[in-house]
């Protein structure tokens, strides 16, 4: 089974959305048609997935290590 990548992304804005916070780390959830019109689908606290604009945040590549305690930390 092929490992995804780039599951990851931290929020380096947050002009209007202060449900966001800066220099956090959020789960993303892959989401073609949202890509598409230029946001992303990311996890938050709440453990519900919510659409954001993409350029609100840096999609980060993690150590395999980090990826398996960021999830089980959001679960």
């Amino acid at each position: 089974m092929k490992r995804r990548r780039g599951q990851f992304a931290i929020c380096i804005r947050n002009d209007g959305c202060e449900d966001l916070e800066v220099r956090k780390v959020y789960r993303v959830l892959a989401d073609a048609s949202a890509a598409k019109h230029g946001y992303i689908r990311v996890v938050d606290e709440s453990g519900e997935d919510y659409l954001y604009p993409a350029t609100y945040f840096l999609v980060v590549e993690l150590a395999r290590e980090a990826e398996r305690a960021l999830a089980a930390a959001s679960q």
